[in-house]
C-alpha cells in the first residue's frame, strides 16, 4: 500500500503515525518544516519525508504556490490513499483535484473551541468541505463521532473511532525524580481549557495538602487575567511560553498528578503524555476525555466548571500515594494496549483499505 500522509499541523503526532504506518506500506509524509524540525530525530529513515515551509494564511500567493507543490508531490508519489489530518483553508479547496485517489480525513476538532480565536480564521464550511469529500473519516472518540455525524451530516458507518497515537516519550532526556504534591496543567492556554477553575481550586487544595504546588506550562491568551485570580501566587510555578519537548518530558516526570479542567474538549494529547510517564489524570467529563480516562482506574473524572469537585479529586490523589501510583501504572498499560503506534497503525490501515474499496466503487 502506498500512503500519502499530509498535515499542516500536528508535528510529533504525524511523524510518529507515519513511522508506524511504514510497516504496512510505503509512506510519503508531507509536513510543515516549522512543526517537524523539533522532531527530526524521530523520523524513520524508511519514511519518504518531504517538509515544506508553511505560509501565513494572509499570504494567498504563497499559499497557492505551496498548495500546488503539495499536489505535485502527491501525484508523483501515486498513492493508493491520502490521509489528511484535519484540513486547511487553502488545501481543502484543492481536494477536488485529488478525486482520483481514496481519501481519509482525521477530524481533530469538528467545531471551534471556546476562546480559540486563531482557528476561526478557517470557516467551518471550508473544513466540512474536506470532511464530506473523504471516503472515510477517523476521529479519536465516540463523542467526536456523534458530533461529526450530526453537525457535518456524514453517515456514522463512514466514521471510525481510533485512539490517538501515543506521543511524548523522550528516552534521551535525563531522568528526573517526581516531586511530591506537584500538580501539572500543561498545554495551550485558551478559555476552553478551564485553567481558571484549577486556579480557584488552589485554596481548598492547600488547606488539605499544605505543600501542594500547581505548575502551569504553556502559552495562549493573555495570562494576566489568570494571575489576577490567584489568591496566593507563591503556590504556582508558571512557564508561560512555548515548552520544548525535552522540557515537557522533565515536567511530566516531576509531576505527581496531571490535571485537565477543560470546560469543553474534543480529544487531548496531554492524557497520552501523562500515561507515557505513568501519571494519574484528573479530568472533566466533557467531550472525548471520558474515552481517555477510565474513572477510578487511570484517573478521576469530575464535572466541568466545578472547582470544588476538581479540588476534591486532586486532594484524593495527592493524599494516597498507593492509589496514585496504581492509577499511573494502569494509565501506562492503557496507553500500551490502545494507543501504541503499532496498534493505532493497524486500525488505521483497515480504514485505508475500506476507503480504497469505496473509491473504486465510485
Amino acid at each position: 500500500m502506498r500512503i500519502a500522509f499530509v498535515s499542516y499541523d500536528f508535528g510529533e503526532y504525524s511523524i510518529r503515525h507515519a513511522n508506524a504506518l511504514q510497516h504496512w506500506g510505503e509512506v510519503l509524509l508531507i509536513l510543515p518544516r516549522q512543526l517537524s524540525d523539533p522532531h527530526l530525530s524521530l523520523v524513520d529513515s524508511q519514511v519518504d519525508f518531504r517538509p515544506f515551509d508553511k505560509p501565513r494564511l494572509r499570504h494567498p500567493l504563497r499559499q497557492v504556490s505551496r498548495m500546488r507543490w503539495i499536489l505535485r508531490q502527491i501525484r508523483d508519489f501515486r498513492p493508493d490513499v491520502i490521509h489528511l489530518q484535519g484540513g486547511h483553508l487553502w488545501f481543502n479547496m484543492a481536494l477536488p483535484r485529488l478525486k482520483a485517489y481514496a481519501l481519509v480525513v482525521t477530524v481533530h476538532d469538528p467545531r471551534h473551541h471556546l476562546g480559540d480565536w486563531g482557528s476561526r480564521n478557517t470557516p467551518h464550511w471550508v473544513m466540512d468541505l474536506g470532511y464530506r469529500r473523504a471516503d472515510r473519516i477517523i476521529v479519536h472518540g465516540q463523542q467526536l463521532k456523534d458530533t461529526v455525524a450530526d453537525s457535518v451530516g456524514i453517515a456514522r458507518a463512514q466514521i471510525h473511532v481510533i485512539p490517538m497515537i501515543a506521543v511524548g516519550d523522550r528516552p534521551e532526556v535525563q531522568q528526573v525524580d517526581e516531586e511530591e504534591n506537584l500538580i501539572l496543567f500543561f498545554g495551550r492556554i485558551w478559555q476552553y481549557k478551564g485553567l481558571d477553575y484549577l486556579i480557584r481550586a488552589q485554596p481548598k487544595i492547600n488547606r488539605a495538602v499544605p505543600q501542594a504546588k500547581i505548575m502551569i506550562a504553556g502559552k495562549g491568551e493573555d495570562f494576566a487575567r489568570y494571575r489576577r485570580i490567584m489568591v496566593d501566587s507563591s503556590r504556582f510555578i508558571v512557564h508561560n511560553h512555548w515548552v520544548s519537548h525535552d522540557e515537557r518530558a522533565r515536567m511530566f516526570q516531576r509531576a505527581s498528578v496531571v490535571v485537565l479542567p477543560y470546560v469543553e474538549a474534543t480529544q487531548s494529547a496531554v492524557v497520552p503524555v501523562a500515561y507515557t510517564y505513568s501519571k494519574p489524570v484528573v479530568a472533566t467529563r466533557t467531550g472525548g476525555l471520558p474515552d481517555l480516562v477510565d474513572h477510578g482506574q487511570t484517573g478521576l473524572l469530575v464535572p466541568p466548571r466545578d472547582e470544588e469537585a476538581l479540588a476534591d479529586a486532586i486532594i484524593e490523589l495527592l493524599s494516597d500515594d498507593q492509589l496514585r501510583r496504581r492509577m499511573g501504572s494502569a494509565g501506562k498499560r492503557k496507553l500500551e494496549a490502545e494507543c501504541a503506534p503499532q496498534v493505532v497503525a493497524r486500525q488505521t490501515v483497515d480504514v485505508y483499505q475500506r476507503a480504497i474499496e469505496d473509491s473504486r466503487e465510485h
